[in-house]
Parts: C-alpha cells; structure tokens; sequence
C-alpha cells in the first residue's frame, strides 16, 4: 500500500490525484492521510540512521556478537535513552547481525571405573556470593588441517567471571588441573567452595579429585550425558567460539588461536555485558557487589 501512496505522489504533478487512486485502488483520503505523515516519516528514517551508525559501532566493537539486548544496554550506558525494541527493529533494517555457531564435538567421555560424585548444583547456577560455587568445562578449538587446541574454563557462577582457564594439545588431567590452579590462585584462595562439571574422565580423574581435596574443594557433578545439568558452561564456551570465529572454520596455527581466545577472554571479564548480570561485565559486577557490601557495613 505504501508504494501505491508513493506512486501517487510521485506523479500528481502528471494526473489528478483522484484519477491516480482509482486507477490504483486505492481510498484518496488514505493517501492524504498518508501525505500527512510524510514529514515525521522522513524525521523517524534519519533518527533510524543515526542510531544504526551508533549500533553499527557498538557491534563493532563487540566483534559482531552484541544482540539487541546488550547493544540497548550499551547505548544506555552512554546515556542514550532508546527501547530495545526500536534496537532490534532497527537492527534488522539495517541487517545488523550475529553470526551463528557450527555443530559442536564431544569433548565430554565418562570414566565408568571412577567413583560416584553428587550433583550438588541441581542445575541452580547462581551464586550470592561471589567464590562460593565454580563450574567448569572443556571444549574443542579447530585448526587448520583437522587439528585441535582444547580449553579448559573455571567460570564463578555468582558473576559468570573466567577465574581459571588453560589451552593445551591434550585433553589429559594436567588441561582441567592447571585451570583450577589458575582459579586458586586469581581468586587467592578456594577452600571452601563447590565445583561442578561433567563426567568427563579428567574431571573424574584419582589425580584431579586430589588437587580438589589439596585446595578444599568439593566437587559436585551432573548427572551422566545431561548436558543441560552444565548448561552455563556450554553456553559460555559457545559464545566464545561464535564470536571468535565469526563463521570460519577454523583459527587458523596454534599461536593465533591461543592469541584469539586470550584476548575474548580479557574481553570477556572486563568490558561484555553478560545478560545475568544486569548487562553488566563480570568484572564490573564483581564490584559492584563488593561496594554495595562496604557501603551496608559502614
């Protein structure tokens, strides 16, 4: 119907207006209705513009991973006041898109000779305190030539925070163990905490349980082949890998892989808005939460 109304306009100079609408169908006082509204039309077009070069720049500088939802919550921050659904609407005018993740590997292959472990989490991945419950996982990162990287992560369930992690060749014991060292020693201390993970046989390992038990930790496990009891995990480690790889194959040698995913990961922690953070980084929340404490306690 607009591009009849347009037609009209275009050639009234030419013919009547009420010979244009009969010709096309169309009700004349629609079309003086739609006259009408031209000016703020033109007005809401070149708002649209303008906003999509501001969203254009935060996604951008999200490596082209930003939604609507953190993208709104960005624009706010620099104290643009805009509905994220106009965000969205706007978007997709302007084809502003994310990119999509290919099927994943299993990385996951149960020990059946290792001794139970209860899923202390019972998929409740929150936490009110920040060091109280950690979750981990270990996921591919494809070279070229069909070879692989593996990552292992520790991620905090009250802020979402990457507190450990580790890149090997292997996905022996020493990959999962070296990011709960990492994780020891960011957060200073872990005894007293819980952490979750699957039945991979390294997390199941006579040798991990042990680091677990030198550091204090408890380990909790879900149940056999439920991915969705590690959700948050494999959650995390698809975003990472969708907006690394930003729809390649692969990352290319060993070196540009590693130096990829440290720097999402630095990027992870202090400046992407995490949804379950109120679209705010884990760093940020972090510290927030710790001045809140400070404040109450004064």
């Amino acid at each position: 119907m607009r591009s009849r109304f347009q037609f009209v306009d275009d050639h009234r100079d030419t013919y009547e207006v009420k010979r244009l609408c009969q010709v096309l169908d169309v009700n004349r006082s629609s079309y003086y209705k739609w006259l009408a509204g031209a000016e703020a039309r033109v007005t809401r077009q070149h708002q649209d513009r303008v906003l999509a070069e501001k969203i254009r720049e935060i996604h951008g500088g999200s490596g082209g991973a930003y939604g609507s939802p953190r993208v709104s919550a960005e624009l706010r921050a620099k104290g643009l006041r805009v509905n994220e659904k106009r965000v969205a609407r706007v978007m997709r005018t302007f084809s502003i898109t994310g990119i999509r993740l290919r099927r994943r590997v299993r990385t996951t292959v149960a020990d059946p000779a290792t001794s139970p472990v209860p899923d202390l989490f019972q998929r409740d991945f929150t936490a009110i305190e920040p060091g109280l419950k950690y979750m981990g996982d270990i996921t591919y990162l494809p070279l070229a030539g069909g070879e692989f990287l593996y990552l292992a992560t520790v991620l905090d369930c009250f802020s979402r925070k990457v507190v450990g992690w580790s890149i090997a060749d292997h996905m022996r014991t020493s990959l999962v163990a070296d990011a709960l060292r990492m994780a020891a020693s960011t957060r200073g201390r872990l005894d007293g905490s819980v952490f979750h993970s699957d039945h991979g046989a390294q997390y199941g390992s006579r040798a991990f349980a042990g680091l677990c038990d030198q550091l204090g930790v408890t380990r909790s496990m879900d149940a056999v082949g439920t991915s969705a009891d590690n959700a948050a995990c494999e959650s995390f480690h698809a975003s990472l890998k969708r907006e690394t790889l930003q729809g390649a194959h692969h990352y290319g040698d060993s070196d540009t892989c590693r130096r990829t995913v440290f720097a999402w990961l630095t990027r992870y922690n202090t400046r992407r808005r995490h949804s379950a953070n109120g679209h705010l980084s884990p760093n940020e929340y972090e510290h927030r939460h710790h001045t809140a404490k400070i404040t109450l306690a004064a």
